[in-house]
């Protein structure tokens, strides 16, 4: 693309998030961007060149990213194995290294690896091949999910797939080996070999028998069969922490693998040698039992994650999977959306998703577009107007001719959020952290005894034994025990009070957020409308609950629910809540009853239609102007009042003058305000961001907590503001709708409320499973605990040093004293993890 051209596009979008600029954008302020919200973004956080919201090349079909070279396409893979910010770096250095690929981003916290290449060059099929090496297992990331699953959320699915499972039972076949035959091979130690080393501590008579217990007994006869079963658990029980451990010589980047590789290698090769010599000092036991301990720690992290993802299986889903074909004829046949060609016509019943983006067909109809754009209301929809795939039909039926892309703006949104999370690095574990330190000092130690025997006279294979032994006690293996227990413990604390972590890391970003950032509507607030006041007569408000019922907006709804008949109270406080119906400023009650409706029709802000012989308008203000119907001084005042409180004021009327009001709103959360002054007591800024208008904020705006509110904010301007702000500061972001999901895998920390959506949940970090507001201050708190008992544990794990270190100073170190310095450490480790990391 020439400069010339890109500076073009740039003219025409927004300069906060890249969007289409609209050509009845009036105001000289706002024409460079697209809605007031960007502007108000822009004008506190900077604006950049308008392609800090969305990447072109995320919107474009098939993973083609245009933005480079129109031959270049971007494949995302799932690589089962990832577990550590070095496997990040080693991936992205596999997938660079072939030909074709100009670009590979890779991601453990979701397991993916993002690449760029030339499909001429190198193939989808050879890049699975090359990623799959190691111990890693590559595989396409749309291929990831079960053939016969469609419930829950894409990650749930991921997490459940055929492969997915595989690379599970294969780690617990692991586990299981470990256990079994190393409790097999124990036995000798525990019945001879330990009490014999006992007696070099004590003379107590009892352990006499055990002196010389392999007096004359040559290592040939023993050494076959812990020679080969200790080698078969250390490749199969150990093999995750090998491969961890040659990436990490490989990238010259040491991690708690590498540790604990020195230990379970030196203690073998130890033995082996010793064993050769027929001496007793043999420490396959300590191969064993590392080796297990740190793979029984990694598989209690696993299997925990995957409890995680299950408690997700629940949430909405927003991705359509089916569509049903409609014919000529008016015949419909089912099949699945990836069979469907522009061109073809489908049929989308009330209640329905749309499948895929298109337009609409015939006749006109009420959709629900909250799931994509984050409206509160539904639009009407005529002939030949846009549809938006995902989007639900809340009246009639709608027939959508499929457009030029067979996609939904839910495919492409989830194109957004992979292209995001496989950039977002996760953050080194504070054990890799600490290896990186310890490795180098371990080494150092190994060589200067190794020296120091060789300068004393020592023969080749005393020195070697003398370093062996000194990388056996020194290295702190229990680093990545302690890492892995500590995480899984603490995202078992989480699940048990309904908050589902997917991340580890997020105990450690979280200590470092400066801004939490909130979407407003089904966040802030609950998303449902309700009437909350109403003050008009009886008959008149049961004929609009008579129209209403007809109609499928929220306020409709709500009106209709309210004053259908059911027997809601008009009793209450005039300024309370509605616990048993709306406020009537009379005190009476409303009920539709069976009216009488004719010549219905549905406005683009209200109804109308004849109730029981008289003319009765719903809907907004501005429809009533519309049609000439008079709007008195007093109304209009109090419809000022409810705007200006954040309210939805719904006009009724008869005849062509309006003679009352119905108050709707969509109201905030329960204990909305306590955790906003919880989190700005711990130094946290507040901002709220919303697509609706100011008014509907400003009950938000006016607590004192909250620093900023951004009204009228497009999906895409909400992702480019937590891009700007993430400019100086570190930025968790809250929401629910699939149009936040970009945000949530944008910000340094997602949250998801357990209402939103099966994107939004996919692209956070944490998802709070039920609708309970006061889990995001409560999941903060429990990081900010969750961390400090890492840390602890991460002190723990040098006990096994601490033991095992003076006796080997002093020359009288054998395996009963590594055994129990590897005891000792890890039931502190495994004591202090299971401690209740929060009251309750």
């Amino acid at each position: 693309m020439s400069n010339r051209r890109a500076g073009d596009d740039r003219r025409d979008r927004c300069r906060l998030c890249g969007s289409p600029l609209s050509e009845t954008v009036g105001e000289s302020a706002v024409s460079e961007f697209c809605s007031t919200g960007c502007r108000d973004v822009a004008a506190e956080f900077g604006a950049g060149d308008g392609d800090s919201g969305t990447d072109s090349g995320d919107m474009t079909d098939g993973g083609t990213d245009d933005t480079d070279r129109d031959e270049t396409v971007r494949t995302f893979f799932r690589v089962d194995g990832m577990h550590s910010a070095t496997c990040e770096a080693f991936l992205e250095a596999v997938a660079e290294d072939q030909a074709g690929v100009s670009d590979a981003e890779a991601s453990y916290v979701t397991e993916t690896v993002r690449v760029d290449h030339d499909p001429e060059r190198v193939s989808t099929d050879a890049l699975e091949d090359a990623l799959s090496t190691v111990g890693y297992t590559a595989y396409l990331r749309e291929d990831a999910t079960a053939d016969d699953e469609t419930g829950g959320t894409r990650r749930s699915r991921e997490m459940s797939g055929l492969r997915k499972r595989r690379a599970d039972d294969m780690l617990e076949m692991r586990y299981v080996v470990g256990v079994v035959f190393g409790s097999f091979l124990l036995l000798p130690f525990l019945a001879v070999l330990y009490p014999m080393f006992l007696t070099d501590f004590t003379d107590w008579g009892a352990l006499s028998q055990f002196d010389d217990a392999f007096t004359g007994f040559s290592g040939p006869m023993y050494m076959p069969l812990f020679l080969v079963m200790t080698a078969a658990i250390l490749y199969l029980t150990g093999g995750p922490l090998l491969r961890g451990a040659y990436v990490s010589l490989k990238l010259r980047r040491p991690t708690t693998d590498l540790l604990a590789a020195l230990t379970i290698c030196s203690a073998y090769v130890y033995s082996v040698a010793v064993s050769g010599l027929g001496r007793n000092d043999l420490y396959f036991d300590l191969t064993i039992v590392v080796a297990s301990i740190v793979m029984g720690a990694t598989y209690y992290e696993a299997t925990v994650k995957r409890r995680a993802t299950d408690r997700l299986t629940d949430l909405t889903v927003s991705q359509v999977d089916t569509a049903r074909l409609y014919a000529s004829d008016g015949s419909t046949t089912e099949l699945p959306v990836a069979d469907l060609e522009s061109g073809d016509r489908v049929l989308v019943r009330e209640g329905e998703r749309v499948p895929v983006d298109g337009t609409l067909a015939e006749g006109e109809c009420a959709v629900d577009e909250a799931v994509v754009t984050g409206e509160s209301l539904p639009v009407t929809k005529r002939e030949g107007d846009d549809v938006v795939g995902g989007s639900v039909v809340t009246t009639d039926a709608a027939v959508v001719d499929v457009g030029e892309r067979t996609t939904s703006s839910i495919d492409r949104l989830t194109r957004i959020v992979w292209n995001v999370q496989s950039a977002d690095h996760g953050v080194t574990r504070r054990g890799d952290e600490l290896a990186a330190t310890v490795v180098p000092i371990v080494l150092a130690a190994a060589v200067v005894v190794g020296a120091g025997s060789l300068v004393s006279g020592a023969s080749g294979l005393s020195v070697a034994l003398a370093a062996l032994m000194t990388l056996m006690v020194a290295s702190p293996w229990a680093l990545g025990f302690a890492t892995s227990y500590s995480v899984a413990s603490s995202l078992e604390a989480a699940l048990e009070r309904g908050i589902v972590v997917f991340d580890e890391t997020i105990f450690e970003r979280l200590r470092a957020i400066d801004i939490v950032v909130f979407d407003k509507t089904g966040t802030l607030t609950t998303g449902e409308m309700s009437v909350l006041e109403a003050d008009a007569p009886d008959d008149l408000l049961a004929a609009a609950a008579a129209l209403e019922q007809r109609a499928a907006h929220p306020a409709a709804a709500a009106i209709a629910d309210a004053f259908d008949g059911s027997g809601g109270d008009g009793g209450g406080d005039r300024d309370g809540g509605n616990a048993s119906g709306p406020t009537r400023a009379d005190g009476g009650t409303a009920a539709a009853g069976d009216r009488t409706v004719r010549d219905f029709h549905t406005h683009a802000t209200g109804v109308e239609g004849t109730v029981d012989g008289r003319t009765v308008l719903v809907g907004h203000p501005d429809l009533f102007r519309e049609r000439g119907w008079t709007l008195g001084e007093t109304l209009e005042a109090r419809l000022e009042r409810a705007r200006a409180a954040g309210r939805l004021p719904v006009v009724v009327g008869r005849d062509g003058a309006a003679e009352g009001v119905v108050i709707v709103g969509d109201e905030p959360r329960e204990a909305w305000e306590e955790t906003i002054a919880a989190l700005d007591a711990d130094g946290v800024d507040i901002v709220v961001l919303t697509g609706d208008d100011g008014t509907s904020a400003d009950i938000f705006d006016r607590h004192s907590g909250v620093d900023h509110v951004f009204a009228g904010v497009s999906p895409d301007g909400k992702t480019a503001a937590v891009r700007r702000m993430k400019g100086d500061d570190r930025v968790a972001m809250v929401g629910d709708g699939t149009n936040d999901a970009p945000a949530l895998a944008a910000a340094d920390l997602g949250i998801s409320l357990g209402s939103g959506t099966a994107l939004a949940a996919d692209a956070a970090d944490v998802a709070i499973v039920d609708d309970d507001l006061a889990s995001v201050e409560r999941a903060f708190a429990l990081a900010r605990a969750a961390r400090n008992r890492i840390r602890q544990n991460l002190g723990l794990a040098f006990v096994y040093n601490a033991i095992a270190i003076p006796p080997a100073v002093l020359g009288i170190v054998n395996p009963l004293v590594t055994t129990v310095a590897v005891v000792v450490g890890t039931l502190l480790i495994v004591g202090n993890a299971e401690r209740s990391l929060v009251g309750d």
